[in-house]
């Protein structure tokens, strides 16, 4: 048998704590740094639907008083369209512009 010196064995279990407590810490790290993206994006989607919500009524309300004013229902409903179509156009055209800063967003954010 082999004789263990016995100044040797806490060093072993010290650096078996340390090593069972690192495991443990970067565990804790990756949970709470999947519980917070999947918080962010969360509320991101709230944020979303009620963005979303807010402009499909405040087109409905644009179209119901260019309808009013134009006193014909088609033509309200098709001005809020047009203005739809411009922003598509636009978007389009600067798509390029517009992806940078939406991907640098979502980099700091996932990164943070």
């Amino acid at each position: 048998m082999e004789d263990k010196d016995p100044k040797d064995e806490p060093i072993i279990d010290q650096v078996r704590e340390y090593l069972e407590t690192y495991i443990k810490l970067a565990r804790l790290r990756a949970i709470e740094r999947g519980t917070s993206i999947f918080a962010g994006m969360v509320t991101d989607v709230f944020i979303i639907l009620g963005l979303s919500m807010t402009v499909l009524f405040a087109s409905i309300t644009l179209a119901l008083f260019l309808s009013s004013v134009l006193h014909s229902s088609w033509q309200g409903f098709g001005c809020v369209a047009f203005l739809y179509i411009v922003v598509i156009i636009f978007v389009m055209v600067f798509r390029k512009s517009l992806e940078k800063p939406i991907v640098n967003a979502l980099i700091r954010k996932l990164f943070k």
